[in-house]
């Protein structure tokens, strides 16, 4: 048993590690490269979420070199990767998981039904949306949850939460609390490999896109004169956001315009997307300096396919996935290469793989200024801790949920269309370390009752040259029971 001296011991120890400069705190000029070794940490802590034990040894048996080449493979073709036994048993227990749009529909309007229902009686409200809604809500995030940790497509994963943080939708707006599971099924993971163009139509039409940036109530047309009007929300967001970048080349002009095109763009029946003539504006338009002639729906077809083959979006790409995986402030020559490969490959059903390997394969990703410079998101963190530790994951994900919302990152939590940062200035502050402290010691103490899980030796084993000769004196000097503990609080595991 950790007694609250012990506590308190680990609490201080971490805040004294916490002063350290992290081991990525790299010299710029430090032009060693890496070895054998810290390639395959480097990989695992930015091509994965983070090692497991089972890494460790793998990398062992293998020999870095070629575990790191069947490794990369690997995570750019996770068509091949068989999902184990647990995670598919896992995921088959959640029963809201394969409900169609109309299905998943239904219930909120039941729930928003006896919800008028019992505010009229004086009842309480919020009995429907708990048995109704809130399920639906947390299998989505427990199925992402139980996927980021437990599939061997690591990679696949990683790009998961960066696309949808890049179409992001926020699951506390109406009916997208139901939809939001099915929106990242069906709009995102098909596409984190393939055609940039496919995943923007797919985010463009689907439900919960409609509704969270409002566009299913944009009317052009003789409808608008009924009372109803043109909503900009969806196209500002599209040019700035999915596409262009705030500095794309576009004036104000250029939203109202698009906004124009893409009237009529709606719900229809099943609650699947559908073009609703009447409710579209049918005059010409003059979008990016081109006269845009009537066409209907092909009017916003037509500006996806330009807004997707943009040079200023496939740089706007391109920097947002090298600062994902790279650095913060990305090598402006390995943004233009992967810009490039962007616009060159926009035909191809693997566009995005293809700048995927140009990064993976550039020099850049692999200097030693890359290495460890990336601060964990939150998300990332309590991953990465979970997989170290390598202990079975509770029936009840909802106290893990729950963290991740303490700690300002909730899942499909994001309300701003912009979604959660990924930089070290966004989550590195003296509330969200305390809040870091305060999981590795409860995940220490889970682990020390329990008996299962990694201790602080396999731990070390594990994380490997990530973890500077520094940080393991300072923790070899503490109590045996406050070491594992000591190791995800130190500054070296907050960074990737």
């Amino acid at each position: 048993m950790i007694t609250r001296r012990r506590v308190l011991g680990s609490s201080a120890a971490l805040a004294a590690l916490a002063g350290r400069p992290a081991w990525s705190a790299v010299p710029p000029d430090d032009a060693r490269p890496l070895t054998a070794e810290e390639r395959a940490s480097h990989a695992l802590n930015r091509l994965a979420v983070g090692p497991r034990p089972a890494d460790a040894a793998a990398i062992q048996a293998q020999g870095p070199k070629r575990w790191l080449a069947d490794f990369i493979a690997t995570q750019l073709a996770p068509e091949a990767v068989a999902l184990p036994e647990r995670l598919t048993q896992r995921l088959a227990a959640l029963d809201t998981l394969p409900l169609t749009t109309a299905e998943l529909m239904a219930r909120y309007r039941e729930a928003q039904r006896l919800a008028r229902e019992a505010k009229r009686e004086g009842a309480a409200a919020g009995d429907a949306r708990r048995e109704l809604v809130q399920p639906i809500a947390q299998q989505a995030r427990a199925q992402r949850l139980l996927r980021a940790i437990d599939s061997p497509a690591q990679l696949q994963e990683l790009l998961v939460d960066f696309w949808f943080n890049h179409f992001n939708v926020f699951a506390g707006k109406g009916a997208v609390a139901v939809l939001v599971g099915d929106y990242e099924r069906r709009a995102i993971r098909p596409h984190v490999f393939g055609s940039f163009r496919a995943m923007l139509g797919a985010s463009a039409k689907h439900p919960a896109m409609l509704i969270y940036l409002d566009n299913a109530q944009s009317v052009g047309g003789p409808a608008a004169r009924a009372g109803r009007g043109l909503n900009e929300n969806y196209a500002r967001e599209l040019m700035e956001l999915h596409t262009l970048g705030v500095d794309g080349g576009y004036a104000q002009r250029d939203v109202t315009e698009l906004a124009r095109m893409l009237t009529g763009w709606t719900i229809g029946p099943g609650d699947e997307f559908r073009f609703e003539p009447r409710r579209h504006d049918a005059g010409p338009k003059q979008w990016l300096g081109r006269t845009i002639a009537p066409a209907g729906q092909a009017e916003g077809e037509l500006a996806l396919d330009l807004l997707a083959a943009h040079p200023a979006t496939a740089r706007h790409i391109a920097g947002q996935l090298a600062q994902a995986f790279v650095a913060d402030e990305p090598p402006p020559a390995l943004v233009q290469r992967m810009a490039d490969r962007f616009l060159a490959a926009q035909a191809q059903p693997d566009q995005l793989a293809q700048v995927m390997r140009t990064m993976i394969t550039s020099d850049e990703f692999w200097r030693r200024e890359a290495w460890g410079a990336k601060f964990k998101t939150p998300y990332q963190y309590l991953l990465s801790s979970l997989r170290a530790v390598d202990a079975p994951l509770p029936e009840d994900l909802q106290p893990l949920l729950g963290a991740l919302a303490q700690a300002g990152m909730p899942l499909y939590g994001a309300q701003t269309p912009d979604g959660y940062k990924n930089t070290a200035a966004a989550w590195m502050n003296a509330e969200a370390l305390a809040q870091r402290i305060q999981l590795a010691q409860t995940l220490n103490q889970r682990l020390r009752r329990s008996g299962l899980g990694a201790d602080a030796q396999t731990l070390l084993a594990t994380l490997g040259p990530s973890i500077s000769p520094g940080t393991r004196e300072t923790v070899a000097a503490e109590p045996a029971a406050l070491q594992l503990a000591l190791l995800l609080g130190s500054p070296d595991f907050m960074h990737r």
